[in-house]
């Protein structure tokens, strides 16, 4: 039996009118959100936008299930002297025939096919091709103005066109993409490449018959819809902590390092200002009523190291260390080795004043910070909070200090006898990279069985997420669709494929044979060789400013090559 399900849009009117702090106003709408609703309504609120979610089997079920849900909502109003704006309060209904009249104390709430909720457009089919459109007409319109300000040859670069590409435009396109961009259709692939081939065209400065599959490659930017599908995926496993099915990733988000949020203790509470030092805390070391402890964190082809080792009285009087997941990070391990030693600190006699020493600052900036994001830093601060007589200090590395020295050592011999750490949880950049390896695959996989684009696939088989240092005359040359009559009789924008001089105009007969261009005139390579002589000049600067300087002067007199 199908699901149907109506989504309530209102607007609270008096809050907009009224002296509401945000505190106030959030404590006032914690009364709604936790009241108790029935398993098939859902209430989500923004400021001063609220949302209702009701699914139901049955066109009698829903509308009774609505009638209840906004009598609720009604109360609650009432209650707390609140104005509904009428008019904009809207309806939406999904995968019905026909839609019941709703009513909010006696007037008829408006039906839409879309509206606008947090920046993502919902529409009545559900299946987000409004929401692309309405993204796609906004990225249309930065990119005619990007175009007013630069041309194939002038104003912006090429390299700064794709850093405003990335960091602008598909920032904008990626807005809620964990919610719509999940498991996209073959529909919203389509339109997500449509949207993104002007950008390319516009990067490039290539012909706009290119495939969009070879400029992808060439640019080093992924298809849309697999670059949202990544960001959609790290968004869902890391921020909302939701599994990703086995064939992506057998990682579940209890593995993962969460980022702390909010303050560790009270505001109140900090670290005395001796407890903390960035200055070379060497100086301590050859003091015998201080307890001296070293730690480090590294990272090598046999593993994640952390140890530490204790040296009171010029003695070596304990030592420490640790093998972390090889998917660790140096900070971690920092950190961890930072973590042990405070913990056997504080376990010490009262009357033993500890100094440790670490060779990594941002690891001490971290555990002093009490807004810190980091778990294991924010135990660390505690504990220093609560331990007074134990001091953190800096001290450089490798510069012959016996300690730093003596941890090093340590990490090395860790790697065989280091014992397991498993408390530490992998972090933001594995599973980042995780994900993108996945993406780089199936793009990898796309652009190997695409139909489209084989020139350029000859010449670069692999894709990259680093872009070619091609400009917009090599993308001409090795596209082959450029100003050569071969190419212009293809697309029926000219009679014959000959050059003025007599030979077929192709791209290799201009950098190889034609008498117009005998200056840049390279050897020409047997038939059977073409696509290694080809992969030669692409990846030959000496040869591509050759190509460069043919397409310049091609472009510069077309009436020279013309059909006679």
């Amino acid at each position: 039996m199908p699901v149907l399900c109506g989504l309530f849009f209102f607007k609270i009117w008096s809050v907009l009118h009224s002296n509401f702090g945000p505190a106030l106003w959030n404590l006032v709408a914690n009364e709604i959100l936790n009241q108790v609703w029935p398993d098939n309504v859902h209430i989500q609120a923004f400021a001063d936008d609220f949302v209702l979610v009701i699914k139901a089997d049955t066109n009698k079920s829903l509308v009774e299930d609505t009638q209840s849900a906004i009598t609720q909502y009604s109360s609650w109003c009432s209650e707390n002297e609140l104005a509904i704006s009428t008019e904009k309060n809207y309806i939406l209904f999904s995968k019905m025939v026909r839609s019941p009249t709703i009513t909010w104390n006696g007037y008829k709430i408006n039906r839409v096919k879309s509206f606008k909720y947090l920046g993502i457009h919902v529409d009545d089919r559900l299946n987000w091709l409004e929401h692309i459109n309405k993204q796609g007409e906004k990225a249309i319109k930065m990119q005619q103005n990007l175009k007013r300000i630069s041309g194939g040859n002038w104003g912006i670069s090429q390299i700064h066109r794709w850093t405003l590409y990335k960091t602008v435009i598909e920032r904008m396109l990626a807005h809620g993409s964990s919610a719509w961009c999940l498991n996209p259709t073959f529909k919203m692939k389509r339109k997500l490449s449509s949207i993104q081939r002007p950008f390319l065209l516009h990067i490039s400065g290539a012909y706009r018959t290119t495939p969009t599959a070879a400029l992808q490659t060439i640019l080093g930017i992924p298809p849309l819809h697999m670059q949202l599908q990544f960001e959609a995926r790290f968004t869902s496993i890391y921020r909302l902590r939701i599994p990703l099915p086995p064939f992506i990733t057998d990682t579940q988000p209890h593995d993962l390092e969460m980022k702390a949020t909010g303050w560790s203790t009270h505001p109140s509470e900090h670290l005395k200002p001796n407890q903390i030092s960035f200055e070379d805390g060497e100086a301590y070391i050859d003091r015998k009523d201080i307890l001296n402890i070293f730690t480090d964190g590294s990272k090598t082809e046999h593993g994640v190291l952390a140890p530490f080792c204790v040296l009171t009285n010029d003695i070596w009087a304990y030592q420490w260390s640790a093998k972390l997941n090889d998917n660790n990070t140096v900070f971690q391990a920092e950190l961890t080795a930072l973590h042990e030693a405070v913990i056997y600190a504080s376990h010490l006699p009262n009357h033993n004043t500890s100094n440790i020493h670490v060779d990594n600052r941002a690891s001490i900036m971290a555990s002093s910070n009490s807004k810190t994001t980091n778990e294991t830093a924010r135990k660390i601060f505690k504990i220093l909070l609560s331990n007074p007589r134990i001091k953190v200090s800096w001290v450089k590395a490798h510069a012959g200090n016996i300690g730093n020295e003596r941890a090093d050592q340590l990490a090395k011999d860790a790697t065989q006898h280091g014992q397991p750490y498993s408390h530490t949880k992998l972090p933001k950049p594995y599973i980042k990279g995780l994900l993108r390896k996945r993406m780089l695959e199936e793009w990898q996989t796309s652009w190997k069985n695409g139909d489209t684009g084989r020139k350029i696939y000859n010449i670069m088989p692999s894709v990259s997420l680093r872009p070619t240092n091609w400009i917009r005359e090599d993308v001409i040359f090795f596209s082959q669709h450029g100003p050569f009559p071969a190419y212009l009789k293809r697309f029926h924008l000219s009679d014959s494929d000959y050059c003025s001089c007599g030979g077929i105009g192709t791209a290799l007969h201009y950098a190889t044979e034609c008498i117009y261009t005998v200056s840049w005139h390279m050897r020409k390579p047997a038939p059977n060789f073409e696509q290694e002589w080809l992969k030669r000049v692409a990846n030959n600067l000496f040869s591509r400013q050759k190509i460069r300087g043919i397409i310049k002067f091609m472009s510069e007199n077309r009436h020279l090559f013309r059909p006679p």
